[in-house]
């Protein structure tokens, strides 16, 4: 399936269609006739003597510098080559993906003044699978994600890397292989690739992505955590969350009374039960859980506006006139990645919490220590409660925000940047922390429900433990448990632990 993009209008789930599933897009054709006239102008002023930033002028610091007609084309070969400056792994071929859907987008708006030859070959190149190497270091999110971008721009002049069907090849080799030629970028256009906002927003929208599914499944593992620890369901009633009013909230208290209706444990011990209250961890999931999902939604809005904006410089406007401004300042997105981290931090908190309740004999009501059934002679899910420490622990060290950080470059000619570019990448290394931290919750809490047979969870959250032992099996004596775990993580990364679910209960964004 090939997307069909249209700049102005792309939504979250096409976005995340290209990130979860490799989707190819291309450009509405309804752009065609604005990038056109954008290009014919740019071209105009080219071949002009009067000097306009990008088009006959040197770079940044260098823009006061006069650049002969002759040497157009030579001036843009240049940029790219001097800025692929990245250093560290291959950034994921999922993101890279994104990215060059994202600088599609960016390029429909018809502001940005490239010819179609360029689209064309991005298009192509998402169509066929070439995904340029594309360093994940080396943007501080202003004046565009020049390194990284250039990375991508590079591939498309037949130089720099890409993998191909496997293999990681020279630019050159691998638009060969899959049938493509390589451009040789006019006046402006290595810079409308560079300059722009898609590395730091693509990695953005990949830790949003992620930070959702994990929301959601944390919901699942809070539910069953709350039976397995025979919690109370009376602070999920609805009417307690609409006197507050905060939206995730509610909607975060709707999910779990819809994952608990029909278990037989609550029923249980409604009578007999000396506890008044239980535990933040259990009766204040609404409360937080809602309030990171809330923040999730507001980060998915300024993303959602961020994929469809032009970010290079400079633009050509609707009366013709080409003007430089700052789109490439990357804060709305550096002030995104910020929220998305937060709240990946609160959700992995209170979850462990939550596994450190059920590990607990003196918390848990009743469970044995550590879920084993012969604990001292077995250790359990003990280490694995450490483990989900470290992790928590981890995720609130990264959690800092990358957008109160500034440092001046290019001779301070860029004296204020967003950092959105790291500031975003981190939420993928703090996502499969998340991940494991749910995937541990989710083997505590289901080992948490099995003991408490012959009493029976709701329907709902049965499925959601024959889904995770199909995976995993019960744990009846100690064995080597790190298999187990990443077995876990994977099922909430890949979403399996909460496809078991009917999606109408879970929150979206």
């Amino acid at each position: 399936m090939v997307l069909v993009l249209k700049p102005g209008s792309v939504n979250l789930s096409e976005l995340a269609a290209v990130y979860w599933n490799g989707e190819a897009a291309k450009l509405d054709p309804a752009c065609d006739g604005a990038i056109e006239k954008a290009a014919a102008r740019i071209a105009e002023i080219a071949a002009g003597n009067a000097p306009v930033y990008g088009i006959n002028t040197g770079f940044g610091k260098l823009a006061s510098i006069r650049i002969d007609a002759a040497d157009t084309a030579t001036l843009q070969r240049n940029l790219i080559l001097s800025h692929c400056c990245g250093v560290g792994a291959p950034l994921p071929d999922n993101v890279v993906r994104l990215i060059m859907a994202l600088k599609l987008v960016s390029l429909g708006r018809g502001a940005s003044g490239v010819r179609l030859a360029l689209v064309r070959l991005l298009e192509a190149m998402l169509e066929k699978g070439v995904t340029p190497v594309i360093p994940e270091k080396g943007s501080v999110g202003a004046s565009g994600d020049l390194a990284p971008l250039a990375h991508m721009a590079a591939v498309m002049m037949g130089e720099g890397e890409a993998f191909f069907a496997g293999d990681r090849l020279s630019g050159a080799d691998a638009l060969r292989k899959a049938g493509l030629t390589p451009v040789q970028l006019a006046a402006k256009e290595g810079l409308a690739l560079i300059n722009g906002t898609q590395v730091s927003t693509a990695l953005a929208l990949a830790g949003l992505f992620r930070a959702h599914r994990a929301a959601r499944a944390a919901l699942v593992t809070g539910a069953l955590s709350t039976d397995a620890a025979m919690g109370s369901p009376a602070p999920f009633h609805p009417d307690i969350h609409t006197l507050r009013g905060h939206q995730g909230q509610i909607d975060s208290a709707a999910a779990l009374r819809g994952l608990l209706d029909g278990s037989e444990i609550r029923v249980s011990h409604i009578e007999g039960d000396e506890r008044v209250q239980d535990p933040y961890c259990i009766r204040c999931q609404p409360q937080v859980d809602g309030a990171c999902l809330d923040l999730l939604r507001q980060a998915a809005r300024t993303l959602e506006i961020e994929a469809n904006a032009a970010t290079d410089n400079p633009l050509v406007l609707s009366d013709d006139t080409v003007v430089s401004g700052g789109n490439f300042h990357a804060e709305p997105v550096a002030f995104a990645a910020d929220q998305i981290a937060i709240a990946n931090c609160e959700i992995g908190a209170i979850a462990q919490r939550r596994i450190a309740l059920l590990v607990d004999p003196a918390l848990s009501f009743g469970l044995p220590a550590f879920l084993s059934k012969k604990p001292g002679l077995n250790s359990g899910l003990m280490i694995a409660e450490v483990t989900s420490a470290a992790l928590m622990s981890e995720n609130k060290q990264m959690s800092h925000p990358a957008s109160v950080d500034s440092t001046p470059t290019s001779a301070n000619q860029e004296d204020h940047v967003s950092m959105a570019c790291h500031g975003a990448r981190r939420l993928l290394g703090m996502t499969e922390n998340l991940f494991a931290i749910i995937g541990i919750e989710a083997l505590c809490s289901a080992q948490g429900v099995e003991l408490r047979a012959p009493l029976k969870t709701s329907p709902v959250l049965a499925q959601v433990i024959d889904s995770l032992r199909q995976r995993v099996p019960v744990l009846e004596d100690d064995r080597y448990m790190a298999q187990d775990l990443e077995k876990a993580a994977a099922t909430v990364r890949n979403g399996v632990l909460t496809g078991a679910v009917d999606q109408n209960l879970l929150p979206d964004l």
